[in-house]
């Protein structure tokens, strides 16, 4: 009969003389028919909901699910494999099924009626069809329910638009203004270092040439702050320089008094040594004297007492004298030691420099590179639009699962799930500031810290 409808059109167009304004007309009907049968064409699948009812017998409508196995089941029928098959034919084999069976009804009045079923009565729809999936760059991914003719658009809109935001971070703004603030401290950090390094190469005798205020001129913070640390790092250095003499002085004086005391208490025991011979021999002509008999005992009593404190006397002067020049020894190897164990503790301090250095430099890198995302983020926010996003969709074929690349008025179909996917572009904001080889640090006695360390940083 349509291809009678249509045969009898073309014959009235050509009658009134328009053949071509005909065949395109023709076209476009051939067209929606031909569109018409392929929506109508729809197969049932695993997952869809079919309701099924015979006019007149309410009793036997039934909402029944696709197994898995491809089945309904049915009150009467028993179970009917679906899977695959349109609606039209899903119809012709319930009616067939049920045109086999008695079902008998009851009345209001309460008499019982048999009911004999035409296929012709038998009604069958997909009352839910299988749910579609979104995922990607989307607000809220996840199963929502399919809606005959519904568009990739719409589906977006269901899952609540775009959203560059989901997973990736929070939000930019607030992330945006806290690694800003972690940046600018890093900088600090980095400064004070670098004026750490500085005092430190000045103590060594190799910074003398450096200006620190200058080195520090290209550090993207306060130029009061900038001074602030090269004050309080000069001001250490004098503290420290001057301390150090102070501690010099102090111990050349030490050793010097050390010599003096030496050389007095040298001389004392020289002349104890004389005094104790002397007494000695007093003692020597009192007990000759008394064993004559010329010399009374008290004599030689007094005598012996002279040579015990003499004795005495030397053995203390003798005690003294050791200790003053242990004393003096260690005061001459402190004296010594004082400038090598100075330049280890400054090597030792330019090795711990050089490494937080180093750290600083790597987490400015890593903050850096935050700081760049986080403002291409909030330039998509604000260009909004701008962002054209990549959508596909994979649906299940015949031959298997097809990834299929569409545009926001794709048609969609039971069960595809839809892949969404935002294209950065890099947005209008000023990334941030890299390290240069000005801000790196150069070899220092036996540290080394390179400037191609910080042209690695600049990359």
């Amino acid at each position: 009969m349509p291809n009678a409808k249509l045969r009898n059109f073309f014959h009235l167009d050509n009658r009134h003389g328009q053949p071509g304004r005909c065949v395109r007309w023709g076209l476009v009907a051939v067209g929606l028919t031909i569109s018409a049968q392929a929506k109508a064409e729809y197969r049932v699948s695993v997952g869809d909901v079919l309701e099924v009812a015979v006019a007149g017998v309410p009793e036997l409508r039934q909402r029944a699910p696709v197994q898995v196995d491809g089945n309904i089941s049915l009150p009467l029928v028993g179970m009917v494999p679906v899977a695959g098959l349109p609606l039209q034919e899903i119809r012709a084999k319930v009616g067939a099924a049920l045109t086999s069976k008695v079902f008998r009804q009851r009345t209001v009045d309460g008499r019982e009626v048999v009911v004999v079923i035409d296929a012709d009565q038998v009604t069958a729809i997909v009352a839910e069809y299988r749910p579609v999936y979104v995922n990607g760059d989307v607000s809220k991914p996840g199963e929502y329910p399919y809606r005959p003719a519904s568009t990739a658009r719409q589906l977006i809109a269901m899952a609540g638009g775009y959203d560059i935001m989901h997973i990736r971070m929070n939000n930019p703004y607030l992330e945006s203004a806290d690694l800003r603030s972690e940046y600018g401290s890093l900088w600090t950090e980095l400064a004070k270092e670098q004026a750490r390094m500085w005092r430190i190469k000045s103590e060594l005798g190799e910074g003398t040439q450096i200006n620190p205020s200058a080195s520090l001129a290209d550090v993207p913070i306060a130029r009061s702050a900038v001074s602030e640390i090269v004050n309080a790092e000069a001001e250490y250095l004098k503290t420290k320089q001057s301390d150090y003499q102070q501690e010099k002085a102090y111990l050349q004086r030490s050793v010097r008094q050390g010599d003096d005391e030496v050389r007095v208490l040298s001389e004392q025991q020289k002349k104890d040594e004389e005094g104790l011979q002397s007494d000695v021999e007093d003692l020597q002509k009192a007990t000759d004297l008394f064993g004559k008999g010329s010399l009374i005992s008290p004599r030689v009593t007094d005598a012996r007492r002279a040579v015990l404190l003499s004795a005495t006397r030397r053995l203390q002067t003798s005690a003294q004298l050791l200790q003053v020049k242990k004393l003096q020894d260690e005061y001459a190897r402190r004296l010594a030691k004082l400038d090598d164990q100075r330049k280890l503790d400054l090597f030792r301090e330019l090795q711990e420099t050089s490494l937080k250095l180093n750290q600083i430099r790597e987490k400015l890198q890593s903050v850096g590179e935050k700081l760049q995302y986080t403002s291409m983020v909030r330039s998509q926010l604000a260009r909004g639009a701008g962002s054209k996003p990549d959508i596909a969709i994979i649906r299940k074929s015949e031959k298997g699962p097809e990834r299929i690349v569409v545009n926001e008025d794709a048609e969609l179909q039971p069960g595809d799930t839809i892949e969404v996917s935002l294209r950065y572009q890099d947005g209008p904001d000023a990334s941030p500031r890299k390290l240069s080889s000005a801000n790196a640090p150069v070899v220092i006695g036996r540290t080394e810290v390179t400037a191609a360390d910080s042209r690695r940083d600049s990359r």
